[in-house]
């Protein structure tokens, strides 16, 4: 079962290899629950904590490149690929597409365990980026539309007078709409700003006007 700070996945339709790394990994203090089929995987409520997919590739259903791809445009655990049938094309598809390992049947224990860490520390950094993202949105979202104009003339350099030329509005109209958005995404510098508004994806380009 899963533990409290993590959950590793195994989804294989050999019992014995779900059972053998099921009794692997609770002796070693990692929680797992394991998965006959890919679509058993799929219809199973997950916790919301760091997690591992442990995932044969040659599955009753679907097998798991197909479920890698049908993960692909969401949050997921990261992939410890384990086969029977590999090569090195399966490899390479695999580790492609995003995988952490690929590890051909027999494999050693500490090779899955490695991985296994390996894939949870992804995620926990991968979540702590989603979280600090969508904090950051939040703050955008509390943005006033036209602090929202304001912001990308800003985070590209233009002094206020360039700006406030840029919207058609004077320069002390834009200075406070400036110190208003500066506040809101709580930036402490210009410097602090363009960081927030890269991690956000907002274009920085150059000015159009002479300094």
């Amino acid at each position: 079962m899963p533990h409290g700070d993590h959950a590793v996945f195994v989804v294989d339709d050999d019992k014995r290899v779900r059972d053998g790394l099921s009794e692997l990994l609770e002796s070693r203090g990692i929680g797992v629950t394991a998965f006959a089929s890919a679509r058993e995987y799929l219809e199973a409520p997950k916790p919301d904590n760091p997690s591992c997919l442990v995932l044969d590739v040659r599955l009753p259903d679907i097998d798991g490149f197909e479920l890698q791809a049908r993960l692909a445009n969401e949050p997921h655990p990261p992939i410890v690929f384990i086969t029977g049938h590999g090569d090195i094309p399966m490899t390479v598809r695999a580790m492609k597409l995003g995988a952490v390992d690929f590890l051909p049947k027999p494999f050693r224990d500490y090779e899955l365990l490695a991985a296994i860490q390996t894939a949870l520390e992804r995620d926990r950094e991968a979540r702590r980026d989603r979280s600090v993202l969508n904090e950051l949105q939040g703050r955008l979202n509390r943005l006033s539309a036209r602090e929202r104009d304001v912001l990308p003339l800003v985070v590209s350099g233009l002094m206020n007078k360039q700006g406030a030329a840029e919207l058609g509005i004077s320069e002390i109209t834009f200075q406070i709409h400036r110190g208003n958005l500066m506040r809101k995404m709580h930036a402490d510098s210009l410097a602090d700003l363009v960081r927030i508004a890269t991690k956000l994806g907002i274009p920085i380009t150059h000015s159009r006007h002479g300094n």
